[in-house]
């Protein structure tokens, strides 16, 4: 699809979501903001692709775009200019990009930053609100986002809009609550040495737990569950979708410890960073388990916090439905940019 001889008269911003799994690029632009929507949009399995780069000529190819500016969220530390994607082997440099397709402002941010930049842009109905609490204006945002990892961001009042940050907080230490999570811990430790919350709060590791309990033999594991786990290239949504179904113990008692686990780092998040304005939950895995996240232990489990369990449970607490909010974070972080210098000619 070209875009239209309309919309390249605009100034259009290249915005992108670059993960493990796959690279969404879109063009917004300039003039029409991004609530209006994207102009073209595309989808791309990042593991066939050997560099960010790659894929941009792709795209451009395609609309024939000449954007003004590009912004990426991306999934891995970003330092200075440059970011390492943690689950593919791609260095992405701001200035190489430029230079390549002659774009002068070039932004890269954390996915995070994305999904946190896009929090006070979300409409009503792009939340399901777990709890609405007693939001303080202008009050710390906190944004933990359980998808392939575990993602970890918060939003600060600057005095004319929120500024989000990015932050690695999902590597903490994990910290059991009970018996059997210190159980786990043990398991676990065996395993990896180091164990971050992201070892169980994530897609790519909820299959840690599953395995946990089956070594302890304290569930049974029916036979068409051990052929769907041994024929899936990917365990999680098999367990997942089971656990919601109600159709395996096992994989019930593995979603409850996933979520009691979650409850536990949102409320580390909320009690670090005072986050008054609320607790939203982004990535893949909240908005599949709404239903399980309105049960009340998750709920308890944030509040579980001795002498500050009143603090927690005056927070809103929201699960972020919108599957394009990283892709819209970063065009709404690149055009604001753009504004705050003018952006050019």
């Amino acid at each position: 699809m070209v875009v239209s001889v309309h919309a390249r008269r605009m100034q259009v911003i290249l915005a992108g979501d670059t993960g493990g799994a796959k690279t969404v690029l879109a063009l917004y632009s300039r003039e029409r903001g991004v609530a209006a929507g994207s102009l073209h949009e595309t989808r791309f399995k990042s593991g066939k692709y050997s560099s960010l780069e790659v894929i941009i000529v792709d795209f451009l190819r395609e609309t024939k775009a000449k954007p003004v500016a590009a912004s990426f969220g991306v999934a891995g530390p970003v330092r200075g200019r440059r970011a390492q994607i943690t689950n593919l082997p791609w260095v992405i440099d701001a200035q190489s990009v430029g230079d390549a397709f002659g774009i002068d402002h070039v932004y890269l941010l954390n996915d995070l930053q994305s999904i946190a930049t896009a929090v006070p842009h979300l409409r009503q109905d792009d939340v399901v609100t777990l709890n609405p609490g007693l939001p303080v204006e202008h009050g710390n945002i906190a944004v933990i986002a359980p998808g392939t990892g575990l993602g970890i961001g918060f939003l600060v009042w600057a005095g004319a809009g929120y500024r989000a940050y990015p932050s690695e907080a999902g590597h903490t230490s994990y910290a059991p609550q009970n018996l059997q999570e210190m159980e786990l811990l043990k398991y676990l430790q065996r395993r990896y040495g180091h164990v971050s919350f992201e070892r169980v709060c994530s897609g790519r590791f909820l299959p840690n737990i599953y395995d946990f309990l089956h070594e302890q033999r304290s569930h049974l594991e029916p036979q068409w569950l051990q052929e769907e786990l041994a024929a899936a290239s990917d365990r999680t949504p098999v367990i997942v979708q089971a656990a919601l179904e109600q159709k395996a113990d096992i994989c019930s008692a593995a979603l409850d410890i996933f979520i009691h686990s979650l409850g536990t780092i949102c409320g580390n998040m909320a009690v670090t960073l005072l986050a008054t304005g609320g607790i939203y939950l982004g990535g893949g895995i909240p908005p599949r388990i709404v239903k399980r996240l309105q049960v009340p232990d998750f709920l308890s489990a944030i509040r579980d916090k001795g002498r500050f369990s009143g603090f927690c449970s005056d927070l809103p607490v929201h699960v972020i439905q919108d599957p394009k909010v990283a892709l819209r974070g970063a065009a709404w972080f690149g055009l604001e940019a753009l504004a705050r210098r003018g952006g050019p000619a």
